[in-house]
C-alpha cells in the first residue's frame, strides 16, 4: 500500500511538471513570435488599450 500511494504522488509531480513545461513552452513561443512580428514590422513594442482608461502603453512582459 504504501508504493502505491508512493507511485501516486511520484505521478501527480510529474504531470503537474508538465504542465507547467508546457506553460513555459508556450509563453516563450508566443514572445518569440512577438519579437520575430516587432523585428519584421520595425516597431519597438506592442501597444495594448486599457480598458478602463481607453490609453494605449506598451506591453510588458508580465501583462498577458
Amino acid at each position: 500500500m504504501p508504493q502505491l500511494i508512493i507511485i501516486i504522488a511520484l505521478l501527480v509531480g510529474a504531470w503537474l511538471l508538465y504542465r507547467r513545461f508546457i506553460a513555459d513552452a508556450q509563453r516563450l513561443a508566443e514572445r518569440s513570435r512577438r519579437a520575430e512580428k516587432e523585428r519584421q514590422t520595425g516597431a519597438i513594442g506592442t501597444l495594448v488599450k486599457d480598458p478602463v482608461t481607453g490609453e494605449y502603453h506598451l506591453k510588458k512582459e508580465e501583462d498577458k
